[in-house]
């Protein structure tokens, strides 16, 4: 198959610290040109991702994060640089409605964030001429009249991410400095259970910035160690010697890329069960799901489970190389389609969930 791949236009693939939905991307591009597919990789012009890219884009300002005009200027750029493709995996949001793409190439996208009643208009929308990828079942689940046609959890190359041993004698936190992550929720369990707790987050954008300077940096005490934003080897260092990972978070997430990175790492979960979350962590085995107010006192038993089989569940259930085996499955049954009936099969609600 030639696959061509569209990312948004802020952040590189890789992205150098955080980004979710550039990370996936990366690790789809590297797994599709792993198992002999070409793969033509539309995005920022400083990713470094190692494989061919569309010549001439740009990288947009990061303060225009989300911005419309800057994703449509991209996504011009994108389709008319893709060129002779047999299908094309659209990251962006106004990609899959962009109306001068290669004629008659099936159109994939995934939802990579929450279901709003807004997104919802929107993928309705595209659904009419494009395939849709939810990352969860529980995203899924929320999905009323979005012509869902499959759920493919997201997968990481574990061959990148080593083992802990658990032996730092803290609770870690790692994610975005906002109050849906949990941050607030995360010192207040590591204080009444009594264990330090280390503390990296991604503090770049206005509201971010400000909900770290009026509510979580003026409480910051001895128990807690604040470390700001991290690379991937500091971060599964710090996950890797952490006694327990704390994921508390306070919305219904789609999936959570931070849970499956912990579990690569040996260290158990504890959060609560919302969201994507009881599709990643097996109470129990891999770690908790419980109510805020009761995470404190399952610290203990989440140190006490398994790292092996932490790291087993994440190796089952959460490599690149499945996530990249079920969408070249996904994109071998719309080629077909096309070829068959002319037009990409994107009707097929709730397929496989």
């Amino acid at each position: 198959m030639r696959i061509g791949l569209v990312a948004g236009p802020w952040i590189p693939v890789p992205p150098v610290t955080y980004g979710g939905t550039e990370r996936v991307v990366d690790t789809l591009a590297r797994g599709f040109a792993k198992a002999g597919h070409e793969v033509l990789l539309a995005a920022s012009s400083d990713s470094q991702c190692p494989v061919p890219r569309v010549p001439q884009m740009q990288t947009s300002d990061p303060a225009e994060l989300g911005f419309t005009i800057s994703e449509l200027s991209h996504v011009v750029r994108a389709y008319d640089g893709l060129g002779d493709v047999d299908i094309i995996h659209d990251h962006t949001l106004s990609g899959p409605l962009y109306r001068y793409g290669p004629p008659g190439v099936p159109v994939v996208t995934t939802i990579h964030g929450p279901l709003t009643s807004s997104a919802k208009d929107i993928y309705r929308a595209i659904g009419r001429s494009t395939s849709i990828i939810a990352i969860s079942r529980d995203q899924a689940s929320q999905a009323s009249g979005v012509p869902v046609r499959r759920v493919i959890h997201h997968g990481i190359d574990l061959s990148t991410v080593p083992v802990g041993a658990g032996q730092g004698g803290y609770v870690c936190f790692v994610g975005r400095m906002c109050p849906d992550k949990g941050v607030l929720e995360a010192i207040r369990i590591a204080r009444q259970a009594g264990v330090p707790l280390r503390i990296a987050a991604k503090v770049r954008e206005p509201e971010e910035i400000l909900y770290f300077e009026e509510v979580i940096k003026p409480i910051l005490g001895p128990n807690e160690d604040f470390t700001g934003e991290v690379d991937d080897a500091e971060k599964y260092r710090l996950m890797g010697e952490a006694i327990a990972f704390l994921n508390p978070i306070q919305w219904s997430e789609p999936f959570g890329l931070v849970m499956i990175e912990a579990l690569a790492t040996g260290t158990p979960v504890l959060g609560t069960p919302l969201g994507a979350a009881p599709e990643i962590v097996s109470h129990g085995i891999t770690g908790y799901l419980a109510a805020t107010n009761n995470l404190a006192a399952l610290i203990p038993a989440a140190a006490g489970l398994s790292r092996e089989q932490c790291r087993a569940r994440a190796e089952q259930q959460f490599s690149a190389e499945r996530m990249v085996a079920d969408h070249l499955r996904l994109f071998a049954d719309l080629i077909e389609e096309q070829g068959a009936a002319g037009v990409p099969d994107s009707v097929a609600l709730n397929q496989n969930l």
